[in-house]
């Protein structure tokens, strides 16, 4: 560890990498057994050895994964991958963040989510992101996050909107000059062809999040007719190009059962995705449908199907919010990460409209002291059932809470709905699955006591 705190040791650690890319089917246990011996952190020991005993077994999901990975994606974007995401982002990013929070006494996440623009081509049902106004942060206010993310630990960028890819000039740039991060972005697909598959192969650290809702009649049901239909070619698209890509579905009360079948999960791995993020609908916004959210059975069953799908199919997925066990409750307000709307307005979390502090007028650091982030520091976790770590589904009351003493202003300035009737919205719902939710809880936590 001392050896890799040195520009020597960086360097010698990645060309490994480089090298155990290049004959992967027999690298993988050199390469699990060397992370096995420099890692320092006893939770990094675990997850390890837990990856050991799944890569062991060449008839487990997950060495087909793994070797689905590294012999089908581009060389450059493999490289870049291992680099980029494993290296930079994580082992050496992570110690310098723990290390800026302990001198800062504040959070400094893995990730910042930014939305270069709030303009899309589509007008899908329910968006997040349709109460805001049409704005974009220049080039020269992306790049300057990126480069003061750098200074804290920060080598992974997302990117979301609005649809991003209208600013993909812009993000190619950025990833071009920032060629030692990783980023990701959400898109609807419909700006993908040929020619940009190219730059992707080239640049070879950026991959993309594709949202799709289900199959054709589910997805267009939202997102309007013929979003399917874009998001199978664009994803023909990438994998014939060996681009990382996956698939981002938010699941609700009428399409949850069919995203979670695996009909859906086997077309996905068909397609080439190598990762899902499943995320449940939120109601914000100006005439936000509380119907629409998912019923606290299905919530439920998503819990512990996402679990199945994990054990048995070449393909990791995860859940936003029912993966709380395993992050330790929200990973907002810069636990693990935090978001930047496209008017600068630095929020806790992409479905946390509130904010204190605008990026154009501040640095990352102060952004990550400000008022509303201290009080989701102070916070977290918001329940001791990590079943329900959201402060706005699950803990409506803390939210309201939070936004009056940190004196919060909307950043929906196209809605004049308060936070104290957001979170009265919403409490029913959150009543409803907090019974549910502890039942899960202490259902869990007798089994681990009993084996």
């Amino acid at each position: 560890m001392n050896l890799a705190k040195t520009r020597i040791g960086e360097i010698a650690l990645k060309e490994a990498v480089k090298y155990m890319l290049k004959d992967p089917e027999n690298n993988i246990p050199k390469l699990i057994n060397w992370a096995d011996k420099i890692c320092i952190r006893e939770q990094d020991k675990k997850y390890v050895k837990s990856v050991k005993r799944y890569l062991d077994d060449k008839e487990s999901n997950w060495y087909k994964y793994a070797y689905k990975l590294f012999t089908e994606v581009h060389p450059n974007v493999k490289e870049k991958i291992g680099i980029n995401y494993f290296l930079n982002a994580t082992f050496f990013g992570i110690p310098i963040q723990l290390e800026n929070e302990k001198k800062y006494n504040c959070n400094i996440p893995w990730a910042i989510l930014i939305d270069p623009t709030s303009a899309c081509n589509l007008k899908c049902k329910g968006c997040w992101a349709g109460e805001y106004n049409t704005w974009n942060l220049s080039y020269e206010e992306l790049d300057k996050i990126i480069t003061q993310g750098k200074e804290l630990g920060i080598y992974m960028y997302i990117f979301s909107g609005g649809e991003p890819l209208i600013r993909k000039k812009d993000i190619v740039r950025l990833c071009e000059k920032h060629d030692d991060c990783a980023f990701l972005s959400f898109t609807n697909g419909t700006l993908v062809d040929e020619e940009f598959a190219k730059d992707l192969q080239r640049i070879g650290n950026f991959s993309l999040a594709f949202s799709v809702e289900g199959f054709k009649n589910e997805t267009d049901f939202r997102r309007g007719e013929g979003s399917f239909d874009a998001v199978m070619k664009a994803m023909d698209i990438l994998k014939k190009a060996g681009i990382i890509f996956g698939f981002s579905t938010c699941y609700h009360r009428y399409n949850t059962e069919a995203v979670a079948s695996k009909e859906y999960i086997d077309l996905m791995i068909e397609k080439g995705c190598r990762f899902g993020w499943y995320f449940t609908y939120v109601p914000v916004g100006r005439d936000s449908d509380t119907d629409f959210m998912a019923t606290p059975q299905q919530r439920a069953f998503m819990y512990k199907r996402i679990n199945e799908i994990r054990a048995t199919e070449p393909i990791f997925v995860l859940d936003f919010w029912n993966d709380g066990e395993f992050s330790g409750g929200c990973i907002a307000g810069g636990k693990r990460y935090f978001h930047i709307n496209a008017n600068g307005d630095c929020e806790p979390c992409a479905f946390i409209h509130y904010s204190n502090v605008n990026i154009k007028d501040h640095t990352l650091l102060e952004v990550l002291q400000s008022p509303l982030f201290m009080a989701y520091r102070r916070n977290i976790p918001f329940n001791h059932n990590h079943l329900r770590p959201c402060p706005l589904l699950d803990n409506p009351q803390i939210l309201k809470t939070m936004v009056h003493d940190s004196q919060a202003y909307s950043t929906q300035v196209l809605d004049d709905e308060t936070v104290d009737e957001l979170a009265a919205k919403i409490e029913p719902k959150a009543i409803k699955w907090a019974q549910v939710a502890e039942s899960l809880w202490q259902e869990k936590h007798e089994k681990a006591q009993n084996s």
